[in-house]
């Protein structure tokens, strides 16, 4: 069977092998870096009126920034390694296949360690 890689304008927005999927589009140097110099890319799968819903692939070069989450966020981790430390000092490791559900309003700060790639979703 062909399949189409992708159909944004789908009843049912998709990309198949999100896990390798390579016509992503850059998204410039991760803001409030604190450490090297990660570079993000990705590609938006759906973005709904207002940014809300939103989801996509994200892909995210090593280095280190702060980070606010705006809203609550699912985070499922298909390649790379991360760090996540919360303000808290909770500290949650994201390898491939692990998944993350953030609060809206969680902060801390992320250290990409091996470049790392997430479907997320946004709410």
């Amino acid at each position: 069977m062909n399949k189409l890689t992708e159909n944004f304008k789908s009843t049912a927005p998709h990309i198949h092998g999100a896990t390798t999927y390579s016509d992503l589009v850059d998204w410039g140097a991760q803001p409030d870096s604190q450490e090297g110099n990660s570079h993000s890319s990705g590609r938006l799968v759906f973005k709904g009126p207002n940014n809300q819903p939103e989801s996509g692939i994200w892909v995210c070069t090593p280095g280190r920034w702060r980070l606010s989450i705006p809203r609550d966020e699912f985070c499922h981790f298909v390649a790379g390694r991360a760090l996540y430390r919360s303000d808290d000092g909770e500290v949650i490791e994201v390898e491939p296949g692990t998944v993350v559900m953030f609060p809206g309003g969680w902060t801390g700060e992320c250290t990409v360690i091996e470049t790392m790639r997430n479907v997320y979703m946004l709410v």
